[in-house]
């Protein structure tokens, strides 16, 4: 096929939202723009088990306030197995910076979303994000992850 698409570095996803409508919105979405979700929890406890059961995640978007706890814990324990973390919540975190890679605030439209991934994709591979939308900051420690 002369055209065929580029595989993506980052297609598997674990979203942690506990919100249930944000996160049955987001977790459709994302399946129709063909991202495949590893899981969708609401708990902080939730999450470290399935980020500890060492399935292949290539990114985890997490809201920083939840039910049972921080994002900020599901972000270090993602950092440490080498996972790429992207907040998405009300209020960017200070304290997140080391173990994330970015920052998308909320709300945020549905194509912003992907274009956050997408810029962290550039960054992982090391280009130059195509597009940054205004919710997203990217943290220093991007390329690190």
């Amino acid at each position: 096929m002369l055209f065929a698409r580029k595989k993506r570095r980052i297609s598997r996803l674990l979203l942690v939202e506990d919100e249930p409508l944000v996160a049955f919105d987001t977790e459709h979405f994302l399946r129709d723009a063909e991202f495949e979700m590893v899981a969708t929890v609401d708990r902080v406890s939730d999450a470290l088990a399935v980020i500890a059961d060492a399935r292949d995640i290539d990114l985890v978007l997490v809201d920083i306030s939840l039910a049972d706890g921080s994002g900020i814990d599901v972000a270090r324990a993602a950092h440490r197995a080498g996972v790429p973390v992207l907040f998405v919540t009300g209020s960017c975190p200070e304290g997140g910076r080391e173990v994330a890679a970015g920052c998308l605030a909320k709300p945020y439209a549905q194509r912003d979303l992907l274009a956050a991934i997408a810029a962290i994709e550039a960054v992982l591979d090391g280009r130059k994000p195509r597009r940054v939308p205004g919710g997203l900051s990217l943290f220093a420690g991007v390329a690190e992850a």
